[in-house]
């Protein structure tokens, strides 16, 4: 016969497996958090178009959806009623990486953008701020 430690480790490990297997599938079964992550899906790729359009050309972006730790860190985070969003981008691979932060309202449009980006020092556009 097993000794009792053994039957209790045995016991333990079997329930925290089964809470953290349940735990998982409730999580993954939850619509809300389903839902909250096709909104910050469609922010992303409405600030990639946005960046885009500014920018101008075809860039490679470092966002939330396409994540490099080698550049640096991408965030996606609900501010007031929209959506902020960091990453990094660049035109090609001679070019440096260029941070940015975008802000977009409630209706995904542009309202602020700000870039480390010298070529854009000449822009025109009220909503971005070239940092230096």
């Amino acid at each position: 016969m097993a000794p009792p430690h053994r039957i209790l480790r045995l016991a333990f490990a079997l329930a925290t497996g089964l809470l953290l297997a349940f735990y998982a599938w409730h999580r993954a079964g939850d619509p809300e958090l389903r839902a909250q992550r096709e909104r910050e899906e469609a922010a992303v790729i409405a600030a990639r178009a946005v960046l885009e359009s500014v920018v101008g050309g075809d860039i490679e972006i470092v966002d939330p959806l396409a994540p490099k730790r080698a550049v640096g860190r991408a965030f996606i985070y609900p501010a007031g009623r929209g959506w902020e969003i960091s990453g990094h981008y660049r035109r090609d691979p001679a070019d440096p990486w260029h941070p940015f932060l975008l802000r977009l309202d409630a209706g995904l449009t542009l309202e602020e953008l700000s870039v480390r980006d010298p070529a854009l020092a000449s822009a025109q556009d009220a909503r971005l701020t070239v940092v230096p």
